[in-house]
């Protein structure tokens, strides 16, 4: 079953086409990923999917429902731009959203207990909004997205702004919650982390689909063309080596795009430094991401 269905979805603002015919499916109980550059029309897709915004031409389904208010009670929404109500109370605002969504008052009561326990919130729980930082806001805006014990969650760039160990913590809900059958989508410019989390990797760029399957089915697309080498000389050992398209430069590590042969580059390699590592490797979903959004990009990307 498929939570939720795009079919041929456009939507156009004045002259902008955000998105342009788009179709996908998600299917129930994955980890799905939304990438793509800014712009490309991430966040205008979830918004559609909510009902927030609605397309120009097309059709979704979410949870088997067409209705503009389809399902609204199944779903959970962390939207890009977090806002909460600040003279409020952490517990009465969590308990305000969870009653929203049609849950009783000792379920909600029950998630709420849960959850700030498990995201480090409970001494926070009868203080006023205004009174949290900034991750203990987002945290308490990922609680209040949850709290109904949502069928589907879409969460529009859930890590953005934490410091590792609260996006670690968020990371963990959310594997929490798909294991407890939940359906989540989220989207992310963190590509390492589209890459350990979601079963599938759907990618838009300006407004269309250019990627969407399982991260071993994107990259047997792009096949074995990388090649990861630690040499004694660094970057300037690969930088003019014919059969060089793209270097990426992490200091110590480059990841080389070729388009000859892996043994000839090696050969070249060798008589020109000291080799240490060589390694044929499939692209990350990084540089997948970088060949998509950059295609006139032929020099070295350098990574600080």
């Amino acid at each position: 079953m498929n939570v939720i269905e795009l079919d041929g979805v456009t939507k156009r603002f004045a002259n902008v086409t955000a998105v342009d015919d788009l179709s996908l499916a998600v299917p129930a109980g994955c980890i799905y990923g939304f990438i793509g550059p800014n712009g490309s029309g991430k966040t205008t897709t979830l918004r559609m999917i909510m009902r927030i915004l609605l397309p120009d031409r097309g059709h979704i389904t979410v949870l088997g429902d067409s209705a503009t208010l389809a399902a609204r009670d199944r779903v959970g929404y962390l939207p890009e731009e977090r806002g909460l109500y600040k003279s409020m109370t952490l517990r009465r605002l969590l308990r305000y959203y969870g009653r929203l969504k049609g849950r009783p008052l000792a379920d909600v009561d029950r998630s709420i207990g849960e959850w700030l326990t498990r995201l480090d919130l409970v001494q926070w729980a009868d203080r006023k909004i205004e009174t949290l930082s900034k991750g203990m806001s987002q945290k308490a805006q990922f609680i209040a997205a949850i709290v109904g014990s949502p069928e589907l969650l879409i969460l529009d760039e859930p890590f953005s702004g934490l410091d590792p160990v609260n996006a670690e913590v968020l990371r963990e809900s959310v594997l929490e919650l798909r294991r407890r059958g939940a359906t989540v989508v989220f989207s992310t410019h963190d590509m390492a982390t589209a890459e350990k989390m979601c079963d599938r990797i759907f990618m838009i760029f300006r407004g269309r689909k250019v990627l969407d399957g399982t991260l071993d089915e994107i990259q047997a697309t792009y096949g074995f063309d990388t090649i990861r080498v630690r040499t004694s000389d660094g970057v300037a050992s690969v930088v003019g080596l014919p059969g060089v398209e793209a270097v990426s430069d992490y200091g110590n590590v480059q990841e080389v795009r070729i388009t000859i042969d892996a043994q000839e580059f090696l050969r070249m390699l060798v008589s020109r430094t000291v080799v240490h590592q060589f390694e044929i490797v499939r692209p990350s979903l990084h540089d997948i991401f970088v060949r998509i959004a950059r295609p006139e990009q032929d020099e070295t990307i350098a990574h600080a």
